[in-house]
């Protein structure tokens, strides 16, 4: 039985500290709980559980070796609170209320995991069936789902097969999807409540992954219409079986999988925590989510509370290892789940068969996950830059002869496309074509904007080009004061120029450092070529649109004037 919080505190103090040195560990209680830091302004910090509460706020303290954000952390300390509680699990409840209450700076905040879809039926009298991004009492919702195109396919099957209505109003009048066969129009009286809800409660069993069940309903149904000689109903419910079955099979992963599972791998690089999840619902892949948080203590374990607060929780999580360090708090991780949840939760490492590959899948998702990153470790390496290269900016000039002489930048976050700030520019400042010109003014224009409305600098400039593009792009970096790394990548043979060095660097060409940077290149000649395609096909228009003639002479209107 899930405890009252009110019933929960036993007792509550705290102490003060004008810096971190002050801190007394004999403060603080060793019963279990729940603490709180709070800064200067009593705003709170961050919220924690502990078994023993003294042991647990002493590790802080004590440790010389903590993670960044940790030690950041500590920094802010003017005020701990505690919660003394009955036992871990009721510190686990209390801790995961307070989190939601307060949403600290440093607890760990998975905005992410919100903006998945759901596929919902409303509750009226002839439900229809939606998606929807948030869960609501008006809303009987399935998911969510990662996938786009999963749950893009779950829901035109369930439109197809089901026959549900789909319109936001009961019209007078049946619309297409009647007069298409994939509604049965309850609008029109077409149906009765009766047979519409029959309708419903076979999509539900559907959405909840009941996909066999489904089928063996249909088959009967099937049957029984093909002994009555019913044969186009017979013919329509084999095409319903069929749609399914096409469906499911391009998704499933393990067929006599009855209870879903979530699949989680962690791995630690740096100051980071790297996790992919995996939904699997009744043996169908739903898909995966990523997620990169910041070290700090026993951060996978805060991954999964955080993770669960707002996401649906399954019979079954698979780990790739243990979040708990001792079997007893295992224990009390799957209670606090059991509670949210309200039925049993079992938190497993595989060691063998169908889970080890699920598992396994998981894995093989955050090593790709890794590449991306380890791409971007190597370029700070072999290039010698102050900072990782987050976020990288690459300018190319595309013109045909001297008309049309354009330049498109694009921005790489994490070494992933950040489409928002792509850039295009159309060259003003000359006539004619010269690449080094053409650079140094996108340079200028794209920085001096950045400067004026205090956006931050990108990591390293890209130029797509050899010394030349280069010296003009730091001509114009210099003019500006900024001192951001800079080189060029040079098409023919992938070389790689830096500032007043004319000798090119030739790196590995599949080397996953150039694998980034010629993805970044060509994405810029694409997005800079395609604004240069556009602008000649409105010239075109504009020389081919039909002329304006004179009211007085009916004449060409240029004609008339001369």
């Amino acid at each position: 039985m899930r405890p009252a919080f009110s019933e929960i505190a036993a007792a509550e103090a705290m102490i003060k500290l004008s810096s971190p040195s002050d801190f007394k560990a004999s403060d603080i209680p060793t019963e279990p709980g729940v603490y709180l830091y709070r800064d200067e302004a009593e705003e709170i910090l961050y919220v924690g559980k502990a078994k023993n509460l003294r042991s647990r706020v002493k590790s802080y303290f004590s440790s010389i070796d903590q993670p960044a954000k940790t030690r950041q952390l500590l920094l802010h300390i003017r005020t701990i609170d505690w919660i003394v509680v009955n036992n871990e699990v009721e510190a686990l409840l209390l801790e995961n209320k307070l989190i939601k209450q307060h949403s600290p700076k440093y607890n760990i905040d998975l905005k992410d995991a919100k903006s998945y879809a759901y596929i919902s039926l409303t509750r009226e009298p002839f439900p229809r069936v939606l998606t929807s991004r948030k869960v609501s009492r008006k809303l009987e919702s399935f998911g969510p789902y990662t996938e786009g195109f999963t749950r893009q396919d779950l829901q035109r099957a369930v439109v197809r097969v089901f026959k549900l209505r789909t319109c936001k109003n009961m019209h007078k009048r049946a619309c297409l999807n009647h007069h298409i066969h994939m509604c049965t129009a309850p609008c029109v009286g077409n149906v009765s409540a009766e047979q519409y809800e029959q309708q419903v409660k076979q999509a539900r069993s559907f959405l909840n992954g009941n996909y066999e069940q489904t089928i063996e309903q249909l088959t009967q149904q099937m049957q029984q219409a093909s002994e009555s000689q019913r044969f186009e109903e017979a013919l329509e419910l084999r095409k319903q079986i069929a749609s399914i079955r096409l469906l499911t099979e391009r998704q499933i992963v393990d067929n006599e999988r009855r209870f879903d599972q979530d699949v989680m791998a962690f791995k630690r690089v740096g100051e980071k925590l790297h996790v992919v999840q995996m939904g699997v619902r009744k043996g169908v892949l739903l898909g995966k989510k990523e997620f990169t948080v910041d070290l700090q203590p026993q951060i996978e374990q805060e991954f999964l509370k955080a993770y669960y607060t707002s996401n649906q929780i399954p019979r079954e999580i698979l780990l790739n290892q243990p979040v708990w360090q001792e079997p007893q708090e295992k224990h009390v991780l799957e209670e606090f789940l059991a509670a949210k949840r309200l039925a049993p939760v079992s938190l497993t490492i595989p060691r063998k068969a169908d889970k080890l590959a699920l598992l396994k899948l998981a894995e093989k998702n955050l090593e790709s996950t890794l590449e991306v990153d380890s791409a971007i470790v190597d370029l700070q390496n072999n290039l010698n830059l102050p900072t990782l290269p987050r976020v990288i900016e690459c300018f190319d000039i595309s013109n045909l002869g001297t008309e049309h002489v354009v330049s498109g930048m694009v921005t790489f976050k994490d070494a992933k496309p950040d489409k928002k700030n792509y850039r295009k520019f159309k060259i003003k400042t000359f006539a004619g074509q010269d690449d080094f010109a053409a650079v140094n003014e996108v340079v200028t224009r794209r920085y001096t904007r950045q400067l004026e409305e205090k956006n931050p600098l990108p990591d390293i400039v890209v130029i797509d080009g050899g010394p030349g593009q280069v010296s003009a792009a730091q001509a114009a970096l210099q003019k500006l004061g900024l001192q951001v790394p800079l080189i060029g990548l040079a098409k023919e043979r992938e070389e790689i120029y830096f500032p007043d060095d004319p000798e090119p660097h030739v790196f590995a060409k599949n080397s996953r450092m150039m694998l980034l940077l010629r993805k970044i290149r060509d994405a810029t000649h694409e997005f800079s070529l395609g604004y240069n395609r556009k602008r000649r096909q409105m010239q075109v228009r504009e020389e081919f649109k039909p002329k304006k003639c004179s009211k007085r002479t009916g004449a060409p209107a240029e004609s008339a004037a001369q």
